[in-house]
């Protein structure tokens, strides 16, 4: 969205897009990634179909390419150029609540970072902590994540969040109706579909979002191997 608004495109120093669905959509798309999706071209991951994938949201990968993420390369699964398909969840709107929510997101996504963050950090002991961490045992961590889901999806809350990446900024979540009402924005020339109060959502979550940011703030995610 950012992208589409301000630079009609792709932003020129990022290099990958998001999509994000509600649950709901979420599993749908998982589903017709089964049947519909082209394997000759792309293939679809997430954590209960990659044997050792350790993120809380799903990939979308093109065959024959590749994208290593430093300190990443030692996971045991393909890793083509990709699209984030991220679900989104919902949250106590309660704001006391949903920061104490926020803190249990944070404890179970570092544990899942733990295999990469044991080699990744600089820190000598925050590198032992994610060692001792890695000694849990994954199918017991996507375990609790899968109640997690369960429990944010019981009601409908006002807010939503992606459960295993960090949000932006204090609020701890999203609100649900940005998600439920869209209209078509051009994206490096074609139309897509994308959020309809684009300017409440991108104001949320980057302030004054036309505004550049400063160079040393422009990143990038660092690649040990690509291969288009």
């Amino acid at each position: 969205m950012l992208g589409a608004v301000r630079h009609g495109g792709y932003i020129p120093w990022d290099d990958d897009a998001d999509v994000a669905f509600l649950r709901p959509e979420y599993e749908k798309f998982r589903k017709t990634c089964k049947t519909e999706l082209d394997k000759s071209r792309f293939y679809f991951q997430d954590h209960r179909n990659t044997e050792g994938y350790r993120w809380g949201y799903g990939k979308l990968r093109r065959r024959n390419t590749l994208f290593l993420r430093e300190h990443q390369e030692h996971l045991p699964y393909k890793q083509g150029v990709f699209i984030d398909i991220f679900p989104l969840d919902g949250v106590p709107d309660n704001y006391i609540l949903r920061s104490m929510k926020n803190l249990e997101c944070f404890c179970v996504r570092k544990i899942l970072w733990s295999k990469v963050g044991k080699i990744a950090e600089n820190n000598f002991w925050k590198r032992q902590i994610y060692k001792i961490l890695d000694k849990i045992p994954e199918r017991k961590i996507f375990r609790y994540y899968s109640r997690m889901v369960h429990g944010a999806n019981k009601t409908k809350t006002k807010m939503v969040r992606i459960l295993m990446f960090p949000t932006p900024n204090d609020e701890g979540g999203y609100y649900r109706c940005w998600y439920e009402n869209s209209e078509e924005i051009a994206f490096e020339g074609k139309i897509f579909y994308g959020i309809k109060d684009y300017d409440s959502y991108l104001s949320f979550k980057f302030g004054d979002y036309m505004e550049l940011p400063p160079v040393e703030k422009r990143k990038v995610h660092p690649v040990s191997a690509l291969k288009l």
